[in-house]
């Protein structure tokens, strides 16, 4: 069984989330997501967990079922906590600030390297 595919994922308590068939939709305090996961994964929802298990040992139902656990906690963290970017910088000499909403990167290079928050599309 795979590592990944056998944990269960909790559910938070703002969060609700529904079965219908194959598709999952979770509903938090941050948005609502859905998605059609494939026949090959069982999903049970147990108390305050979900479960998913995969439909026999075929080589597709194995390589699904740590991808669609991944999938639906990912889904569970997004509407709960939100998406967080972080950086780790190792090393000696090398430096960040943020000044408004710029990062300004000290790495080494000749001048400073400056990002720009870019918008996105939705």
């Amino acid at each position: 069984m795979s590592r990944i595919g056998k944990r269960p994922i909790p559910i938070p308590a703002k969060v609700t989330l529904t079965l219908d068939g194959q598709k999952v939709t979770v509903k938090g305090p941050k948005g609502e997501l859905s998605r059609v996961l494939p026949n090959e994964v069982i999903l049970s929802l147990e108390g305050d967990t979900l479960i998913v298990k995969r439909r026999d040992e075929s080589l597709v139902a194995r390589q699904r079922h740590g991808l669609c656990r991944t999938l639906v906690a990912n889904m569970v963290d997004g509407v709960s906590q939100g998406f967080e970017r972080r950086l780790e910088i190792q090393g000696v000499g090398y430096r960040a600030q943020v000044q408004g909403k710029n990062l300004i990167l000290n790495v080494g290079y000749s001048k400073p390297v400056e990002m720009v928050p870019q918008k996105v599309a939705a």
